[in-house]
């Protein structure tokens, strides 16, 4: 199992979406039955092994073991992953595309840009897994109070000017062997949860 898989497959995200089907995917952080499953999430085994056999057949579910319980054979599943993500590549045809529309002010700009990030670590998660090596990213995320919207607007100018000045530091266009990276920076207004936690 892993930490987070990105579903690419619209069939697989129409599979995750289902409330049924997510409400299995979250107990088969263990591997369980379908006898097991039912009693926890209070339906019919029929049901619930239609919903398992649905998720397996897109790859959400595994098979870990089947055991002979006297004349039926019980078979043990497990997610593959301990939470999803579904890419916007699930829905290439109407996908946000920043090219569209890039204004670095803009909210949707910038969930254009988030959406295009989970779509090309999606990929990138995959491809590594594939050749069984490391990925090699860095991420930041913190938290900044501005005392007035201008003091948010100097922040955003100096943030862009030094980050300016180490792109043109270490970028290096004729570097033989070198890879491009993409580089993302946001800043947004924290969210807060109906509890008051971000």
């Amino acid at each position: 199992m892993v930490d987070v898989e990105v579903i690419e497959d619209p069939a697989a995200a129409e599979a995750a979406l289902d409330p049924a089907r997510a409400r299995l995917l979250a107990q088969l952080s263990e591997p369980r039955s379908a006898t097991m499953l039912a009693a926890a999430i209070g339906l019919p085994r029929q049901k619930v092994n239609y919903h398992l056999r649905t998720l397996e057949r897109h790859g959400l579910v595994e098979l870990v073991e089947e055991r002979r319980k006297g004349n039926v054979t019980e078979r043990m599943l497990r997610a593959t992953a301990a939470s999803y993500v579904i890419s916007p590549a699930a829905l290439a045809a109407v996908a946000p595309d920043p090219a569209r529309a890039p204004d670095r002010l803009s909210a949707r700009w910038l969930l254009a840009l988030a959406a295009q990030l989970v779509r090309d670590a999606g990929d990138l998660i995959t491809g590594s897994a594939k050749a069984n090596k490391r990925l090699a990213t860095f991420a930041m995320d913190g938290e900044v109070r501005f005392a007035s919207p201008a003091d948010r607007a100097a922040f955003t100018e100096e943030l862009t000017r030094a980050v300016t000045a180490l792109v043109a530091k270490y970028h290096d266009e004729g570097a033989t062997g070198g890879r491009d990276h993409r580089l993302v920076i946001a800043v947004h207004p924290s969210v807060r949860s109906a509890e008051g936690k971000r």
